[in-house]
């Protein structure tokens, strides 16, 4: 064999070995099982599309990432309450049921998107699932509603960009004037509030009861 011809060989198998190991978080083949078998194959073209989403949204810059994502999960997930969806006062569903759905409430739109920009290679220190009070206005003037957004956070000690379903254009936190922050986690930490500074407690997340629920549902799904 030629030298030239054998390094061609070496370099082939080398882009090879790195192509295998850049390998999703996502099991969407064992996804797409675990779909059809419990929701049927109608939701199969939303779980593909969102799949391509990701994929498309991998080799570009993080705002933009973020605005893909926020976008596609916005506008193709139906807004419903769990009572309507499960028949439950509360539910914390996983990427998996939520697509399989097509519907969620605001915890389930912020679950979906904090595991897509984590498959769309956005590091988890830099997201945090965020409780807050939303002020909204009703029939008989404004009232507090328990609310969930996610947030982004470029460096540890940035202001928050928020991704949310009820105004589906990304704004800083500065400019969401009706979201009062109560506490935020993600799967490594829970904070006291949503600074970046916010205390840090020393517990982890085993004091929410729901979000270990979520985080074991989601592995038996295949997604990491």
């Amino acid at each position: 064999m030629a030298p030239n011809a054998g390094y061609r060989v070496i370099r082939r198998c080398l882009l090879l070995t790195l192509a295998v190991s850049a390998t999703w978080a996502i099991d969407f083949v064992r996804l797409e099982h675990f779909l059809i078998a419990r929701f049927g194959p109608t939701p199969i073209s939303l779980l593909r599309d969102w799949q391509r989403t990701l994929a498309d949204a991998r080799s570009t810059a993080e705002r933009t990432r973020l605005i893909r994502i926020n976008d596609f999960i916005n506008e193709r997930i139906q807004f419903e309450d769990d009572l309507s969806i499960w028949n439950m006062r509360e539910y914390w569903a996983t990427p998996l049921e939520t697509i399989g759905q097509g519907r969620g409430d605001c915890e389930d739109f912020s679950i979906i998107k904090y595991y897509s920009l984590k498959e769309a290679g956005i590091p988890l220190a830099k997201l945090r699932l965020i409780y807050v009070r939303a002020r909204r206005e009703g029939p008989a003037g404004p009232y507090l509603q328990a609310h969930m957004v996610l947030a982004y956070y470029a460096t540890p000690t940035a202001e928050p960009l928020i991704l949310d379903n009820l105004i589906p254009e990304i704004r800083p936190a500065s400019q969401r004037k009706d979201l009062q922050p109560v506490f935020s986690f993600n799967s490594e930490a829970i904070w006291a509030g949503a600074p970046g500074n916010a205390a840090k407690g020393t517990r982890g997340t085993s004091q929410l009861s729901r979000w270990q629920d979520l985080l074991q549902r989601v592995r038996n799904e295949g997604i990491d």
